[in-house]
């Protein structure tokens, strides 16, 4: 029988894997890319972990009534375990102090603002999967298996997307130019070549004339 399990363990004990998936996780959303690069046992760990922030995240973004703050707020604090704690409350003296520069974020606790800010809004319509495994072969040393985990519809998926639409546009528009210079050219050797043959039959004229 399969009791216990159900996930890898990585080689770790219980708190150090939590805390490494909390370490992915916060790295995986801070990224500008939105992209890690990690073994493959790993990234499968790491995707339903972080799914399940986003999926919470969703939620609180399409609450409505009364309670949405305070159920918000439940949420939230339930999401902020996929993260480490960092220094989301202020201490007392810093906030004695006025003249004291302000302490800044930890990455966990930018983490989970930028979950509840801006991915919730992004996979508000998205019904799961909101993350991508790609496989990029074996890693020289210990030979193990490397791959990228990220997350859908990322900043460098939408430009790799977005150049080739104007560049069809800028095609098929050269394309068109191109087309009516042809023409145009055409024309204008057209008229050139009848242009010609008059000025020929004038010339006959003139000379039969002078004949006679």
């Amino acid at each position: 029988m399969r009791h216990l399990n159900a996930h890898r363990k990585l080689g770790r004990t219980s708190e150090h894997r939590m805390s490494l998936l909390r370490n992915l996780a916060t790295s995986l959303i801070n990224a500008r890319d939105e992209r890690i690069i990690t073994t493959v046992p790993k990234a499968k760990e790491l995707r339903p972990f972080v799914e399940r922030a986003i999926t919470l995240a969703k939620r609180a973004g399409a609450l409505s009534g009364d309670e949405a703050v305070a159920q918000a707020l439940h949420l939230r604090r339930q999401a902020a375990t996929f993260f480490h704690a960092g220094n989301g409350s202020r201490s007392e003296s810093a906030a004695r102090g006025r003249k004291q520069s302000e302490i800044p974020r930890t990455a966990g606790v930018a983490a989970l603002k930028r979950l509840f800010g801006e991915l919730g809004k992004r996979y508000a319509e998205r019904p799961g999967g909101y993350t991508r495994i790609i496989r990029l072969g074996h890693r020289d040393g210990d030979n193990a298996e490397l791959a990228i985990i990220e997350l859908v519809g990322n900043p460098r998926e939408l430009a790799a997307t977005a150049p080739k639409k104007s560049a069809g546009k800028a095609g098929k528009k050269s394309a068109k130019a191109g087309a009516k210079a042809e023409t145009s050219s055409a024309d204008s050797t057209k008229k050139e070549g009848s242009g010609g043959r008059r000025s020929k039959k004038t010339q006959k004229t003139a000379a039969e004339q002078e004949s006679e």
